[in-house]
């Protein structure tokens, strides 16, 4: 009969350790390599959607997602997340982007409203989680229903129901709204840029960030998405270089959704939904954040 020496017991004993080392690493790793690649790409979506993905070196590496939306596109449809405040004084269930996608059998979706209560600590240690109820913040209408409440301090991004769209800073949609969502400041209006907060130290480091656009009909929408947090591959843009492209794009009104880790841009295919970003949750690339509210949209194939 073999013998099994102590040196080959220790062996083994250190192997096994190195593995259960090892594979939280691995399992940390390897969504940094599921992100799309540092590559340029331009293509159509759906009927009346087309999508740019641009890459960015200098002054440091950004990724940037642009979607084109003709709102006057047969088949266009606008789509908010729907709330209502209960007894527990919240209006909506947390989702991530991708969920709301697939519940609602949307072609496209972003995040929209800022949200509370929040906290983001550790992996295993945030909030809201799914499903937990949670606040938005300024105007949120879904369906002609307005469930969460105008705020002064949060312009709001109006949908008719015809798709026509507009701005609104005072932060109230105009009565027959069908959809609408609020940001927290309005970056270009009637084709300028607003002035930046020099006080506000978000508006001046790079960041991710998700921003609305309108022409002046309000009948193409641009959503602009930017990649933020992942140094390397994208660590995002400050305020007035949002700006900066959002002029060169001619658009008339502007609106800074919420962004940071609660980026993302998600469309539909035959597998489900497909995230198109790079966000980062919990300091973890490809990790979606369920959020209390979105803005989606139907399409034809």
């Amino acid at each position: 009969m073999k013998v099994i020496s102590q040196r080959s017991i220790e062996l083994a004993v250190k192997a096994i350790i190195a593995i259960l080392l090892l594979v939280p690493i691995i399992i940390y790793n390897t969504p940094f390599f599921s992100r799309p690649p540092l590559t340029n790409e331009t293509r159509s979506l759906f009927q009346g959607i087309s999508y740019k993905r641009e890459f960015r070196s200098l002054p440091h590496p950004v990724m940037l997602h642009l979607v084109n939306i003709d709102l006057t596109a047969p088949g266009i449809g606008v789509f908010v997340t729907p709330g209502t405040q209960q007894s527990d004084k919240m209006e909506t269930n947390a989702r991530t982007a991708s969920q709301f996608l697939e519940e609602f059998k949307l072609q496209l979706a972003i995040n929209a409203n800022f949200f509370s209560p929040f906290k983001e600590k550790a992996p295993w240690d945030y909030f809201p989680k799914n499903g937990d109820r949670v606040n938005n913040v300024g105007q949120a209408i879904s369906n002609g229903k307005v469930y969460s409440e105008p705020n002064f301090n949060f312009p709001v991004l109006c949908f008719a129901a015809n798709n026509r769209a507009q701005i609104i800073a005072s932060g109230t949609c105009p009565e027959g709204t069908q959809e609408g969502v609020a940001g927290n400041k309005i970056l270009i209006q009637n084709g300028k840029a607003t002035t930046i907060d020099e006080d506000n130290s978000q508006d001046l480091k790079n960041y991710p960030r998700v921003v609305a656009a309108l022409d002046k009909k309000g009948e193409k929408l641009w959503l602009l998405l930017v990649d933020g947090k992942q140094r390397f591959y994208s660590e995002g843009l400050k305020a007035s270089e949002v700006q900066e492209i959002l002029l060169n794009l001619g658009v008339d009104m502007a609106l800074n959704l919420d962004g940071g880790g609660s980026t993302t841009l998600a469309m539909a295919t035959p597998a489900g939904a497909k995230v198109l970003n790079a966000p980062i949750h919990n300091k973890i690339p490809m990790q979606e954040r369920p959020i209390a509210n979105h803005l989606g949209f139907y399409a034809n194939n």
